[in-house]
C-alpha cells in the first residue's frame, strides 16, 4: 500500500542487510511515545488507525505515503518544547504532555474543573498553596501565547526534521498542521476547514482515537470525538470512523491489551512490496535526524549526540578501526541517548544537586536506549553498545555496573567520546570546561574507569584542534565529579 519517497527508494548492494525505512520509522517511534508521555506503541496505533480512516476516505494514492509516515513521526518535533514547558509550568514536562491531551484547552479563558486539577496536581508540585496558585493564575493569563509558542515550536520543528529526510511535502504539511482545528481555534496559524491539509486532519482523529482509547477506553474514545466533531475535527472524518467502529474494523491490533508485537507487524505489513535495502548513508541521515530530536530536548544538550558522535568518530579512525566498525561507532554515538527522551526536563534542566528518585531516572536512560534501538534487527550491535554508554571498567558504572571483560571496544569509545562531551558542554551547574582542564579530569579516570588507549586516541584527536573544547573561549574551572550524567 505504501511506497517510499524517492530519496529512499533506490536499493543497494552495499545497504545495510535487508531493512527498510518502515522498519526503522516504526521502531524509533518509540522514543517519540516517551517524550510525548504516551503509552508505548502510540505513533504505530495511530498510525494503523489513521491509515484505515484514508483507506475508507479514499485518499489519493500519491498521498498515501506521506501519510503513513506522518502518522508514525507525528510527534518528531516534540522534543522542541519540552524545555520550554518544563519553564512555563515549573513541573515534569512529560506529565503535563500526557495530562494535556484529554482536555479542551480551545478556550484558555474558561478552563474547566479538570483542568484545574491538572494544573494542581504537576504545577510546582513541592510549593505551597500561595505559589502553585500564582503560577496556575499566570499560566492560565498567558496560555493562548503559551499555546502558540509551545506549539508553534514543536510544528515548525517537526515539519522541518520530515522536510530533511525527504518524506514529501505532504507529510511535512501533515506534521506542521497536526495541531489545527475544523473551527479555526487550533495552532499555529488558526487554520479553519477545509484551509487544514487533509493529512492533518486525519492525523490528528487518528491521534485522538488513540490517546483516549489507550487512556480511558474505546468507547469514551468515540463519545469524545463525536462530541468535538464540527469544532476540532473534519465532521466527514469522524464520520468515517465511527462507521469503521460500528463494522468492527477501526481497532484491529491498535486496541487497548492489543500486543505491541502484532501492531507492528500490522503497520510493517502496510508497506508491502518496500522492503528494500537502504544506503548506508540514508541510514545515517535518519541516526542525525534522531540525534537532533534528542538534543533538542535540552538547550543544555545543544548539540550534544552529534559532538559525542564526532569525538567518537576521532577516537575509532585515529586507532585505525575497519570502516564498518567506524561507522557502527558513530551511529551508536548518534543515538546514545535516545533514551534520555523518558527523562523529564525538570531534571535535565536542574540547576542544584539531584536525589535519589531523579538519579535513578537518569541511570534508566541508557536501558531505554537499548530497549529502543533493539527493537531494528540490524542495530542490535548498535543497541548493546550505545546502551554501555555509562559503564565503566571498574564496574562502578550503569545502569548494570559492567566491569571492563564484559565491554567492547566500540563502547569504551562512546563512553571516553561521551564523557568528554559531558565535560566541554555548558551544564545547567557549570559552565564547559576547556580542553586542557578536560583531559586532566579524564586522565585521572583511565586507566580505571576509562580505556586508556581509547582516551590516548582522544587526545590525539583533540589536540590537533577538531573539537570546540580547543578553543580558548571555552571557560576553564574547577575539577567536576559530574562528568557520568
Amino acid at each position: 500500500m505504501v511506497q517510499t519517497s524517492a530519496s529512499f527508494r533506490r536499493g543497494a548492494q552495499d545497504a545495510d542487510g535487508s531493512i527498510s525505512l518502515s522498519e526503522i520509522i516504526s521502531a524509533l517511534s518509540y522514543a517519540l511515545d516517551l517524550t510525548e508521555g504516551a503509552v508505548h506503541g502510540h505513533a504505530m496505533r495511530s498510525c494503523l488507525i489513521g491509515m484505515r480512516i484514508a483507506q475508507e476516505a479514499k485518499l489519493p494514492s500519491d498521498q498515501t505515503s506521506g501519510l503513513y509516515f506522518a502518522l508514525l513521526l507525528k510527534d518528531i518535533g516534540c522534543s522542541s518544547n519540552a524545555s520550554r514547558l518544563s519553564q512555563i509550568v515549573g513541573a515534569d514536562d512529560r506529565a503535563m504532555k500526557a495530562g494535556i491531551r484529554f482536555e479542551d484547552w480551545s478556550n484558555p479563558h474558561q478552563p474547566n474543573l479538570s483542568i484545574l486539577k491538572l494544573l494542581w496536581k504537576n504545577v510546582l508540585p513541592r510549593a505551597g498553596a500561595a505559589a502553585k496558585v500564582a503560577k496556575i493564575l499566570h499560566f492560565g493569563l498567558t496560555q493562548h501565547r503559551n499555546n502558540q509558542e509551545m506549539l508553534g515550536l514543536r510544528s515548525d520543528r517537526g515539519a522541518d526534521i520530515i522536510t530533511k529526510l525527504g518524506m514529501g511535502e505532504f507529510a511535512a504539511e501533515a506534521v506542521r498542521s497536526l495541531d489545527e482545528h475544523w473551527d479555526g481555534s487550533g495552532y499555529p496559524d488558526s487554520m479553519k476547514g477545509e484551509q487544514i491539509p487533509l493529512l492533518a486532519r486525519i492525523c490528528a482523529v487518528a491521534q485522538h482515537l488513540d490517546i483516549f482509547s489507550a487512556g480511558r477506553g474505546t468507547q469514551n474514545a468515540i463519545d469524545t470525538l463525536e462530541e468535538r466533531s464540527g469544532t476540532w475535527f473534519d465532521p466527514q472524518l469522524v464520520r468515517i470512523a465511527l462507521s469503521l467502529h460500528r463494522r468492527g474494523t477501526l481497532w484491529t491490533n491498535c486496541s487497548p491489551g492489543d500486543r505491541e508485537e502484532d501492531t507492528r507487524q500490522a503497520v510493517l505489513d502496510l508497506d508491502t512490496g518496500t522492503r528494500h535495502k537502504l544506503e548506508p548513508g540514508q541510514v545515517d541521515q535518519i541516526c542525525e535526524a534522531f540525534a537532533d530530536v534528542v538534543d533538542a530536548k535540552s538547550h543544555f544538550t545543544f548539540r550534544h549526540s552529534v559532538g559525542v558522535a564526532d569525538a567518537a568518530l576521532g577516537i575509532a579512525e585515529t586507532m585505525g578501526l575497519p570502516a564498518d566498525r567506524v561507522q557502527l561507532v558513530r551511529r551508536a554515538a548518534l543515538l546514545h541517548d535516545i533514551g534520555k527522551l523518558g527523562v523529564s526536563n525538570a531534571i535535565l534542566d536542574k540547576r542544584s544537586v539531584l536525589n535519589a528518585s531523579e538519579w535513578e531516572a537518569v541511570h534508566q536512560h541508557p536501558r531505554i536506549t537499548r530497549l529502543i534501538l533493539v527493537r531494528v534487527r540490524s542495530f542490535r550491535e548498535m543497541a548493546v553498545i550505545a546502551g554501555e554508554h555509562h559503564e565503566k571498567l571498574d564496574g562502578s558504572g550503569y545502569p548494570d555496573r559492567l566491569t571492563a571483560r564484559d565491554l567492547s571496544r566500540e563502547s569504551r569509545i562512546i563512553a571516553v567520546a561521551d564523557v568528554f562531551g559531558a565535560l566541554t558542554e555548558d551544564r545547567p551547574y557549570r559552565a564547559g570546561l576547556n580542553l586542557q582542564d578536560t583531559l586532566s579530569i579524564m586522565r585521572k579516570f583511565a586507566p580505571h574507569q576509562l580505556d586508556r588507549d581509547c582516551f590516548d586516541a582522544l587526545v590525539c584527536w583533540a589536540s590537533k584542534g577538531h573539537h570546540p573544547a580547543f578553543s580558548p573561549a571555552v571557560h576553564s574551572a574547577a575539577p567536576v565529579l559530574d562528568y557520568a550524567m
